[in-house]
């Protein structure tokens, strides 16, 4: 199953618990927890099968059954959504998705939202350890060259006007770039890892909101 990019629209026929179905080949959206299938404009796990999907890994039978379950259904790692008129879309990926508290949030979404904002260019939110939710959600920014210095506190405010509490980043970072792959892609993996050093967190414990200019590494739009 090739990757596709955020937000790109299929064409399926049903859909499973966090996984949908598409015609010809199918497809099906999937509860990511359960594998149950969900109802439709629900997210879950988009899963295919059909003539299209690979028998499985070269001579490595656990990264089969990790990939393709008993049912011949491959569970592609990409969270959807599926409309009433039969439509995905395609809104990012399991392993970015953040558990704060037990809810369980898309950075996508808040990534689109900060991308309203007049001065935000570009936007990465992911989670980072935390004692008592479990995760908290940090977003890394980009802003665009003509706009002015951008406060955390304010672009928490940004969120707080439009996003439900828990969605609101609590860790604000403000940067030039993202750490990339060689293929062009942003490292969440890299980028959650910096960001665990420089808050200094660990799986137990989690500084509180701060401005991040004196911990950060030194470029001129780190906060």
């Amino acid at each position: 199953m090739t990757a596709r990019r955020p937000l790109a629209r299929l064409a399926v026929a049903s859909f499973v618990c966090g996984a949908a179905l598409l015609a010809a080949p199918s497809a099906a959206g999937a509860d990511p927890h359960t594998g149950v299938t969900v109802p439709r404009n629900v997210t879950g796990e988009l899963c295919t099968r059909g003539y299209s999907v690979m028998l499985g890994y070269w001579a490595q039978p656990e990264k089969t059954a990790e990939a393709i379950d008993q049912a011949r259904w491959m569970h592609t790692g990409d969270l959807a959504v599926m409309d009433d008129a039969g439509y995905v879309d395609i809104t990012g990926r399991i392993k970015d998705m953040v558990i704060r508290g037990g809810e369980n949030i898309y950075p996508r979404e808040i990534e689109e939202f900060l991308y309203t904002h007049p001065d935000i260019l570009d936007a990465q939110v992911i989670g980072v350890p935390d004692p008592k939710y479990g995760e908290e959600l940090m977003a890394w920014i980009r802003l665009k060259p003509s706009a002015a210095p951008l406060e955390p506190d304010a672009v928490r405010e940004f969120c707080r006007s439009r996003l439900a509490h828990y969605k609101c980043p609590r860790y604000i970072r403000l940067v030039d770039d993202y750490p990339m792959t060689v293929t062009g892609k942003i490292r969440k993996i890299q980028m959650r890892a910096e960001s665990i050093e420089l808050l200094g967190l660990d799986q137990t414990s989690a500084a509180a909101p701060a401005d991040l200019s004196a911990a950060a590494p030194p470029t001129p739009a780190t906060r």
